[in-house]
């Protein structure tokens, strides 16, 4: 390959980062867009759609169902064994199904019970959607990146998207204002959300029907036969190999990891006002914006904790560091003195840092361990276990809450105990994982990423 071409191939790549990292952007938008606004569940009566915490957990839990029943595992398979292009065009077009249903669900003036049963069943065809894209993006991230900046290349995948958490955090609450104690939120207000979500998602599934189109080039001028693989027939997806990436310690360690900890941070901010207003004694404007510091200390550092991991290494380092932080944070959210305003700002901005370092190395430490011909297994099988927490966490939390309607403080300490268990399983099993670096370094877990 020619200098010449390495040059344009070097451009081409984050101009596919950026056509890739929008549909993420309108998911998380989508995915997030009732978290600022968690506390209106807890008065029913004053919502025309009529649902409350547990209704909104339930909802929220329906994000993994399908995927949680074998829907990842079989379609990550089906991504190694069709490639990225087919497979993960036709879940970036499930993404955007599921969430008109969701916006129709909620928008059409049904009973309670029939748009909370439209609505799940739409948020489980997003949420198998999201995650099935999610693993084609992470894999073509991989596969452009290889032997450069790849920890980069996710990271900022990872803010960049996270941008659409933040946008929800700030934006819900102006589209769906706040009312006085007493007045009925309309349906026509609490759908706006949703209808902004899915303007989102349709300008990321154009975009990445041009990544389609540049992968396509991109494997013509590498004279791939194939999209499955780079190396040609002999070395195709075969289902065997899925034996394979299971028995895999490392891999399972990753895994555990991963739900774990992100069950700590996305359940939280799905919850989040509802915490920190009595916990902390913070009006809504004020608990929206404290909520929105996690993803924006996430853009601002995954990037950076990226890069770090593609320079010096000490990728399981870092996700013990993370996960600590994780726990610290939860330890000051759930248990520092109530009503002082600036432990509930300390501790989402320890839990922000601390939701940077870890995808930051966890997520590239993936194709040093599975071989890329099955990366869209392995990151589905993660993503997989990761949803078994996403949809049961969300119905304890809520049903927390519901049971303690009368007392909402200790509802917030309550759930605050869940999420400190979480992150002590995530802090053992990172450490373990740090041993089983250290007696196989040829596994390179802890070397930088970054190969020229």
């Amino acid at each position: 390959m020619s200098q010449r071409t390495f040059t344009i191939s070097s451009k081409l790549c984050w101009i596919a980062l950026a056509c890739l990292v929008v549909p993420m952007v309108g998911a998380y938008f989508f995915d997030d867009m009732f978290s600022t606004l968690s506390q209106i569940f807890q008065h029913p009566e004053n919502l025309e759609l009529g649902w409350n915490s547990a209704n909104y957990g339930f909802f929220a839990g329906g994000y993994s169902f399908l995927c949680v029943w074998g829907g990842l595992i079989i379609c990550g398979m089906l991504l190694d064994k069709f490639g990225v292009r087919i497979v993960g065009s036709v879940f970036v077009g499930l993404m955007v199904l599921g969430a008109a249903i969701v916006t129709f669900a909620i928008s059409a003036g049904f009973a309670p019970g029939t748009s909370l049963t439209i609505a799940y069943i739409g948020n489980t065809i997003f949420g198998l959607g999201c995650e099935i894209a999610g693993v084609a993006i992470t894999r073509s991230i991989a596969k452009w990146f290889k032997g450069r900046n790849v920890a980069l290349a996710m990271g900022l995948q990872l803010a960049v998207a996270r941008l659409g958490t933040a946008t929800t955090f700030i934006l819900s609450p102006i589209l769906v204002a706040q009312k006085a104690p007493g007045e009925i939120y309309a349906i026509s207000e609490t759908s706006r959300p949703a209808f902004f979500g899915l303007m989102l998602l349709f300008i990321g599934a154009i975009l990445w029907g041009v990544f389609v189109a540049m992968d396509a080039k991109f494997d013509k001028a590498k004279g791939s036969v194939t999209e499955e693989g780079e190396s040609g027939k002999k070395d195709k997806f075969t289902f065997a190999d899925v034996i394979k990436v299971l028995t895999n310690k490392r891999f399972i360690m990753i895994s555990l990891i991963c739900v774990f900890f992100y069950c700590c941070i996305i359940s939280f901010k799905k919850f989040g006002t509802a915490i920190v207003i009595p916990r902390f004694g913070m009006d809504l404007d004020t608990a929206k914006w404290t909520i929105t510091m996690i993803p924006f200390f996430t853009v601002l550092f995954t990037p950076l904790f990226g890069a770090l991991v593609d320079k010096i290494g000490k990728a399981t380092i870092w996700m013990i560091i993370g996960s600590v932080l994780v726990l610290v944070a939860h330890l000051i959210i759930g248990f520092a003195p109530s009503g002082v305003p600036f432990y509930g700002y300390l501790g989402i901005a320890i839990l922000g840092v601390g939701y940077s370092l870890v995808p930051s190395a966890m997520w590239p430490s993936v194709p040093k361990i599975v071989p890329e011909k099955t990366l869209g297994t392995a990151y589905s099988l993660i993503y997989w276990i990761q949803n078994m927490g996403m949809m049961l966490v969300p119905i304890f939390i809520g049903r927390v809450f519901r049971n303690s309607e009368d007392d909402t403080q200790g509802a917030a300490v309550g759930a605050e105990c869940i999420f400190v268990g979480l992150a002590i399983v995530a802090i053992v099993v990172s450490v373990m994982l740090s041993v089983s670096s250290r007696r196989n370094p040829e596994l390179e877990l802890d070397l930088p990423n970054k190969k020229q």
